[in-house]
Parts: structure tokens; C-alpha cells; sequence
């Protein structure tokens, strides 16, 4: 199969995989971050095919909906690279990248983690996906999806958690913008993650601006 072929074939394999899923990690969540991906692509020197795989194959199947089993994404993305004859070594980068993308494996501070210019872009295309307008709208459907409360001025943002507690939090999903997406910008990769994220970190931090007038009934 060509690049193209392969491409297409994993576009249709994801689309199919996941019709129902939650409105946050559902097919349009992977084509915002396969476009993000040729964004900021055009910027840096990788394997674009990796890459491509990498975005469209990252959420394939989210821990969070499996019981926090981290197995699963990876080994059914092998399996389906693995029947429409994608080289191993290719395979072997993009399992590789689906098993250090989430923001939570970084949580547990390994000296030894995997890295690759291929994991820092497509990291930052989903990174991007998590903050800004679309952040917000998928952090509050999460939030309803697990029934969690809007804001609880009764519970504190948890700003040292650990990989495991982040994976248990149950907290109310302005929290989340503390524990994570207000994080995201400095944790960014390339240089054209960092310069889309700058725009997308301001408005959340006039969103939640508005939000505490309204809360406290000053707006």
C-alpha cells in the first residue's frame, strides 16, 4: 500500500472504531488533531506517515473509557497496522507514541521516557485539541459525561498530583483547568505549539475570568 493508502485505510478504521464515543474523544476530536498535526508538520523535519498514524491512532481506545487499562489503544492500533502490512518499524514508533502521548504519563517523572520529534509534534497537535474554545467545550462534555460538578469552591485544584490520583480524580471540572489545561502551554513541544497555544491560553484565562464574575454575581 502506498502512504496514501494507508492513510485512508486508518482514517476509515478509526471513523468506524469510534462511532458513539464520547462527544470529546469521538472521530472530529482525531481530524482536529490530524490537522493540527499537518500544521505543525510543515515546521518541523519527521517521518510525516508516523506522524499521520500517530494523530489518527492516539485515542483509538482512551484508558479512561477502558478502566484505565493503557494496554488496549496500543495493542489494537498494532493489530490493525499489523493486517494492512504497515513496516514493523513504523508500527513499533507509533505504539510507541500512543504509549507516551497522554498528559498524565507525565506525571510520573521517568528519567528514561520514550521521546521522538514524531511524539513531541503529534503530543502538541492533541495538547492544542485540549485547551482554547474547543479545550473548554470538551472539558465541561467530559465533565457531564461523568456527571462531575461544574465548580465546588469546597474543593481545591490538586497541583501535585500524582499519575495515579490524576487517573481517580473525580473533581469538579473547573478544577481541571488547574490540574491541566492551563499547563499545556508550557509544556509544549515545538515552536508552532507554543505560538497556537498562546492565543488559545488567553482566552481560557478570560473565560475563567467571566466565569468567577458570574459565580460570585459580579457580572
Amino acid at each position: 500500500m502506498t502512504h496514501k493508502e494507508i492513510v485512508n485505510a486508518t482514517i476509515n478504521f478509526v471513523k468506524e472504531t469510534l462511532q458513539g464515543a464520547e462527544g470529546g474523544h469521538d472521530w472530529f476530536h482525531i481530524q482536529r488533531v490530524f490537522n493540527n498535526t499537518k500544521l505543525i508538520t510543515k515546521e518541523e523535519n519527521v517521518d510525516e506517515l508516523i506522524v499521520c498514524l500517530g494523530a489518527l491512532l492516539h485515542d483509538i481506545a482512551d484508558a479512561k473509557f477502558y478502566d484505565g487499562d493503557e494496554t488496549i489503544g496500543p495493542k489494537m492500533a498494532a493489530e490493525f497496522l499489523i493486517s494492512i502490512k504497515v513496516d514493523q518499524s513504523i508500527i513499533d514508533h507509533v505504539v510507541r507514541i500512543i504509549e507516551n502521548i497522554s498528559f498524565k504519563s507525565s506525571l510520573d517523572n521517568k528519567k528514561d521516557r520514550f521521546n521522538s520529534l514524531e511524539l513531541q509534534v503529534v503530543q502538541d497537535a492533541d495538547r492544542l485539541d485540549a485547551i482554547g474554545a474547543i479545550g473548554i467545550a470538551r472539558a465541561f462534555n467530559y465533565g457531564g459525561f461523568k456527571n462531575r460538578e461544574l465548580f465546588n469552591p469546597d474543593i481545591a485544584p490538586n497541583l501535585t498530583m500524582t499519575k495515579e490520583e490524576y487517573k481517580k480524580s473525580t473533581a469538579p471540572t473547573i478544577n481541571h483547568f488547574y490540574e491541566k489545561l492551563l499547563l499545556l502551554k508550557d509544556k509544549m513541544n515545538t515552536e508552532t505549539g507554543k505560538k497556537l497555544a498562546e492565543n488559545r491560553h488567553q482566552y481560557m484565562l478570560e473565560y475563567l475570568k467571566q466565569f468567577d464574575h458570574e459565580w460570585n454575581g459580579l457580572a
